[in-house]
């Protein structure tokens, strides 16, 4: 049986991506009145730090997370933050907040003299840790998101959190491959 063609990935008007598996974070709110979003902000993310493949993140961003499953979890506790996408291990690509609305990834943080950067940026999370290699699927999965989004919204610049909280953050760190980043999104 033929199958029908699958349609390109869109984001619709309400901010969602078509082919990311949806779970609507509560961290979130409304976008300052006239405020373009010109940022993309890369981050990593793994929970307890080190391990993948769990819900923890998802549990995390959802305000789910149950502060008593692990001694980590205890100098995070009642922390309330969401990333628009999570890109897993495996290429899985999961959106909490839909891109029209201000997801709470950055922190204090500024961009070329632009304070409040989680104002006018997107915010993708890798799971992964400053000290490992990124996966090719997650490669994969980030080139076309990225793209995709400059396609959709005035993109300025794709930067690491480390460039926007300097000296309090080094996500995406240093094996992070940036000039591959680059060449699939120019």
């Amino acid at each position: 049986m033929l199958q029908p063609p699958s349609l390109p990935p869109v984001i619709d008007a309400a901010g969602w991506l078509t082919n990311a598996r949806q779970l609507p974070s509560p961290n979130c709110d409304a976008r300052p009145d006239g405020t373009a979003t010109e940022l993309i902000v890369i981050h990593n993310i793994s929970l307890p730090p080190g391990v993948f493949d769990g819900d923890a993140v998802i549990d995390l961003f959802t305000n789910r997370l149950d502060w008593d499953a692990h001694p980590y979890y205890l100098g995070i506790r009642g922390l309330r933050v969401s990333a628009h996408f999570f890109i897993r291990r495996d290429g899985t690509l999961i959106q909490f907040v839909p891109c029209t609305l201000r997801a709470w990834h950055a922190g204090m943080s500024t961009w070329q003299g632009r304070e409040r950067c989680n104002d006018f940026s997107i915010g993708i999370e890798l799971e992964g840790t400053d000290d490992q290699s990124f996966t090719e699927a997650q490669y994969a999965a980030l080139a076309p998101l990225v793209r995709l989004l400059k396609q959709a919204y005035p993109i300025q610049a794709v930067v690491g959190h480390s460039d926007i909280a300097a000296g309090r953050k080094t996500d995406p760190g240093p094996h992070f491959d940036w000039q591959r980043l680059h060449a699939q999104t120019a």
